[in-house]
């Protein structure tokens, strides 16, 4: 058989025998072949088509628009948001073909994203029905009650995220996670891994921005010995790879290189993978959540990120607000913080009460890691075991907010610091004196922890290190 036709017969079986819908036209804008699947897209037969032009079809409202004549037009690759005749909505995507500087075929392919988009509709409706319901008054069942371990949600709208995720992490839904830097998007793709059904495989942290671009193909898919010059004798496996039967999380996505939008794109679509300098492709099983702060739709739109990939990631999307915006969950993260902190450095420091109007109020433009970084710069220059405490507190009109039972014990002539004690144990000393006198005055834990600015769990919790208790019975 000459080359030419077995050339022919391999672009045959192409068109005819692939997942996507297929248009093959020349430069006149005549439809030369098409796949046989889009006849059921675009509602009209192969042979139909096949005596057509994407002019006419244009026209007619079969192809509105269409990405063929885009390239006819510009010359260059065009990539488009399709609705067919049939009432279906496709990603459509052209690539021009020239021989001898001339422009002689336009090849594009389409995915029905139809299906997709009504998962979308009727999740967001979902979604609206529930908030609807917490505004009359409504609160999750009991079997909805959160486990949320090491996350810190008090404020009502992270709640609500919450329970959004503890709903869709039984499936293997895309989670698309939107918010600034710092707002704890990782955190939360923690967290729904371990309400996940691959709650025992890994989860593969990957930043996309860290990763260079010479190295991210070898990073995220692996490769073969000898795959290339400095390649590990016995190969490696990639983060994708890694992520098999677990979670993979990619934070950062709007930085992924166009080129690995299209590789991962296939994975995606194939749940097949394969390494530099293999020939044999890898399946691959993992929950995918990627995370960005920058408005993909707007990088869509300039193209720097794929509309197909764009549509393929926003099945599930979840905004978390800024810190500014849920202030209530301000005195949790610090509480959290201060206690990694003191585990860290092998000390018991305590947050003076004037240091709360600050973090309060503040604006927190880095939200929770910024309040993080706050917190172990007071933690690591604060001198004594009182974080903020002002320098002339104990000395007699002294300007400022007045000493707390704790400092002026630290400071004062009756110091618990005596000799033979630690710090460790003139803090707890201090700690437990404060406490009793709370525990005798105010009538509940609640009122405790609203005078120290702690949670009232914390308030249990020291309570009952201390061997204390609320003299008044709570209700």
């Amino acid at each position: 058989m000459p080359d030419h036709d077995i050339e022919a017969q391999t672009l045959k079986a192409l068109v005819h025998t692939g997942h996507d819908h297929v248009f093959i036209v020349d430069a006149d804008g005549q439809v030369l072949d098409v796949s046989p699947g889009s006849a059921a897209v675009y509602g009209m037969s192969r042979e139909a088509l096949c005596e057509t032009t994407v002019y006419e079809l244009e026209a007619r409202g079969v192809l509105s628009p269409s990405v063929s004549l885009e390239v006819i037009r510009t010359g260059q690759p065009a990539q488009v948001m399709q609705r067919t005749g049939t009432g279906r909505q496709v990603i459509a995507e052209a690539h021009p073909v020239y021989a001898g500087g001339r422009l002689v075929r336009v090849i594009s392919r389409s995915m029905d994203m139809t299906d997709l988009r009504l998962l979308q509709d009727e999740y967001a409706l979902l979604q609206r029905r529930f908030n609807e319901h917490l505004k009359r008054g409504g609160s999750p069942t009991a079997g909805e009650a959160l486990e949320l371990e090491s996350l810190e949600v008090r404020s009502q709208v992270m709640h609500e995220v919450a329970q959004l995720l503890k709903r869709v992490a039984p499936t293997d839904a895309t989670v698309l996670m939107l918010g600034e830097s710092g707002v704890g998007k990782t955190a939360f793709a923690r967290q729904l891994h371990r309400w996940s059904r691959r709650c025992e495989g890994a989860f593969v942290d990957v930043n996309c921005a860290a990763i260079p671009e010479s190295l991210f193909e070898s990073e995220m898919f692996g490769y073969q010995p000898g795959a290339f010059s400095g390649a590990a004798r016995m190969g490696k496996a990639g983060l994708l790879e890694q992520a098999h039967k677990g979670t993979l999380f990619l934070d950062e996505i709007g930085e992924l290189p166009l080129a690995m939008q299209s590789k991962l794109l296939n994975v995606i679509q194939d749940g097949y993978l394969t390494r530099l300098g293999d020939t044999r492709s890898r399946r691959v099983d993992f929950r995918l959540v990627v995370a960005t702060n920058q408005d993909l739709a707007r990088c869509v739109e300039e193209g720097r990120f794929r509309l197909d990939l764009y549509y393929r990631l926003n099945v599930i999307p979840v905004t978390l607000p800024p810190l500014r915006e849920r202030r209530e969950d301000i005195p949790g993260l610090a509480e959290r913080q201060l206690a990694r902190l003191n585990q860290r450095y092998g000390m018991d420091k305590v947050l003076h009460p004037r240091v709360w109007p600050e973090l309060m109020g503040g604006d927190w433009q880095g939200n929770v890691r910024e309040l993080e970084n706050w917190l172990e710069r007071a933690w690591l220059s604060a001198e004594g075991g009182v974080i903020g405490a002002p320098v002339d507190e104990s000395h007699e009109g002294g300007a400022g907010l007045s000493a707390p039972a704790s400092t002026a014990a630290v400071h004062g002539a009756g110091s618990p610091l005596v000799e033979g004690r630690t710090l460790r144990e003139a803090l707890a000393a201090v700690e437990a004196e404060i406490l009793a006198d709370l525990a005798a005055r105010l009538p509940s834990t609640y009122a405790i922890a609203a005078r120290l600015g702690i949670s009232q769990p914390s308030v249990v919790r020291k309570l009952r290190r201390h061997g204390l208790k609320v003299a008044t019975r709570e209700s």
